[in-house]
């Protein structure tokens, strides 16, 4: 049996992967809904701080207001900005998390006889025939050849998707 060509291999992963980033779209649009009302929520809750740290700061004299003000709304900014990359970080290890559910879940399709086949000659491909494969539990092959190794498990193959979608990942949730 004849292995594919190096460049017919994402040609044939194509459905897998529109299928990973529209169950990912998916995910990440659920996730930015979430995130969006939980940052509205922590913005509310860093303005209503911030407004009673103004109030108080009022109290205390013009000059020491002023400086009061300047500190503690840098300190309110700097809460809040790290609170949403907080929201933001979780976001996207939730999606990796679905993402990897997802791609995971291929296993159970009809397509995965299919998809284990296209792995498995990818590995070859990529180390010879005198490779060792071994079979994930996840899905996929990890292959080791002296001095090398590959990863061609279901795991790797959602990261190197989610990889592919660099800045637009972020797209996804930013404001």
């Amino acid at each position: 049996m004849k292995s594919p060509a190096p460049d017919h291999l994402p040609a044939a992963l194509e459905p897998v992967r529109d299928r990973l980033l529209r169950a990912a779209r998916t995910d990440a649009e659920e996730l930015l809904a979430r995130a969006d009302r939980e940052a509205e929520a922590l913005l509310d809750e860093a303005r209503a701080q911030a407004a009673a740290i103004l109030d108080d700061a009022r109290h205390q004299g013009e000059t020491d207001a002023t400086q009061g003000r300047t500190a503690e709304l840098t300190r309110v900014r700097r809460t809040i900005r790290a609170r949403e990359l907080g929201v933001r970080r979780q976001a996207y290890e939730e999606l990796c998390r679905r993402a990897t559910e997802r791609v995971r879940g291929l296993r159970n399709t009809a397509d995965y006889p299919a998809i284990r086949d296209r792995l498995h000659r990818r590995a070859r491909q990529l180390l010879g025939p005198d490779a060792e494969l071994a079979e994930h539990p996840g899905g996929g092959f990890v292959a080791q050849a002296p001095g090398r190794r590959v990863d061609c498990t279901l795991d790797a193959l959602a990261a190197r998707a989610l990889d592919r979608l660099g800045a637009e990942a972020e797209s996804l949730w930013a404001p």
